[in-house]
């Protein structure tokens, strides 16, 4: 059964067509199970973005969004993906992951609710607050999920140019 949930915090003034110029798309895998590599991507997102020039407090909302959704992926799928993706006025951020799916969303975004295991808590993590930071981190914030197949977020960033119109 497919379960979603959509937050928008700020107007979202424009919409994304497929035709708009991208000027910058990357796709990054994360392994479930492999903390020792966790963060991998989302300082390799932190680092794209800088180097692009991207407004400092939009690099630390996508580190944030990037290092809650790796950290996720790690701790509960199989696998999953991390999207990329830098537009003129925002950039975006996709995960899609092969796990347990979420069974109820709205409880699975209640600050501290976690599903860890004592394992996962003892190495620092699983304190129920990763979805939270990804959609308080986030201008726009989409979930669905699918028990037994998986979870996949979408979330904007304006950048400060798109603000300005």
């Amino acid at each position: 059964m497919k379960k979603g949930l959509s937050v928008q915090r700020r107007k979202w003034t424009s919409t994304v067509s497929a035709c708009e110029k991208r000027l910058y798309e990357d796709s990054f895998p994360v392994d479930g199970g492999n903390f020792e590599d966790a963060g991998r991507v989302s300082g390799k997102i932190k680092t794209i973005l800088k180097e692009m020039g991207i407004e400092k407090d939009v690099v630390r909302m996508a580190a944030v969004i990037a290092y809650e959704s790796e950290i996720n992926i790690v701790s509960y799928a199989r696998q999953g993906m991390i999207r990329l993706h830098v537009l003129p006025g925002h950039v975006a951020i996709e995960v899609v992951d092969e796990g347990p799916g979420i069974s109820d969303i709205r409880l699975a975004m209640q600050q501290g609710w976690s599903t860890a295991t004592d394992k996962i808590r003892q190495m620092g993590f699983g304190a129920g607050m990763g979805l939270n930071n990804i959609r308080n981190f986030s201008d726009i914030f989409h979930m669905s999920s699918d028990v037994g197949i998986g979870t996949r977020l979408k979330m904007i960033i304006h950048t400060h140019q798109e603000q300005d119109r």
